[in-house]
């Protein structure tokens, strides 16, 4: 998959998390009262061996023991980081603290998410539907924040939160949301202006049409250049 999330990691980590609690632990944060999302469920999943906290997102409000398979989890590269940290007491205020963190991105980035919606569908003029998948069918040219998007389909145009890859001891991660349409994609700053913002994305998104129209015709061209030199009538090369 995507640098996002990798398929055969994310159930195979949390499913070695079970077998071998002395080498991993595996801990779950709800984020409640969400616009959009509803809730979700931050899963921070540390081992010896990988030297990384990792963080995953899936759309919920999950329990103490209920299984998450791979398709659930959106590998999110905002990681805990408690190395400076000397005592436990120490360590379970850093991380109660960039989980708040991380918490904070998220209702931040559903908020705008939310704001986004209506503009998206004025813009559009196509009905707008909300996506709670893992999985999306076009690029982005940053790391998803939360499984879940907007997506006019009428446009095939998908609207998400994304974010760049940093731990959440640096603080709250840069943020913004992407707009994606087929092979254009572009990412857009938090606070943006949604409508302005879907206009100009509308506009890169044709010019990227005529130019590609514009190549393909003169891929014909030459085609048919080449065609009509390699004719019965055309001396062979030497």
């Amino acid at each position: 998959m995507e640098p996002q999330h990798e398929d055969g990691d994310a159930d195979d980590l949390l499913r070695r998390a079970l077998l071998d609690p002395d080498a991993a632990a595996a801990v779950a944060l709800k984020v409640n009262g969400l616009a959009l999302a509803d809730a979700l469920t931050v899963v921070f999943h540390g081992r010896r061996d990988l030297g990384t906290i990792q963080t995953y997102v899936a759309n919920g409000g999950h329990g103490s023991g209920e299984k998450l398979g791979v398709r659930d989890l959106l590998r999110v590269p905002i990681d805990l980081d408690l190395a400076e940290t000397h005592t436990r007491s120490e360590a379970q205020e850093a991380y109660a603290a960039q989980a708040r963190t991380l918490r904070d991105a998220l209702q931040a980035a559903d908020t705008v998410l939310a704001i986004w919606a209506e503009p998206l569908e004025k813009v559009a003029e196509s009905y707008v539907t909300l996506v709670r998948s893992v999985d999306l069918d076009v690029p982005l040219p940053a790391h998803r924040l939360m499984p879940i998007a907007l997506v006019a389909p009428e446009k095939h145009l998908t609207v998400v939160p994304v974010c760049g890859a940093r731990t959440l001891a640096e603080g709250r991660p840069p943020m913004g949301i992407a707009c994606a349409q087929q092979d254009v994609a572009h990412v857009y700053p938090l606070p943006e202006e949604p409508e302005s913002a879907l206009t100009d994305f509308i506009e890169r998104a044709a010019d990227h049409a005529r130019r590609m129209a514009d190549r393909l015709d003169a891929q014909e061209r030459s085609v048919q250049r080449f065609l009509e030199i390699n004719g019965d009538d055309f001396p062979q090369a030497g």
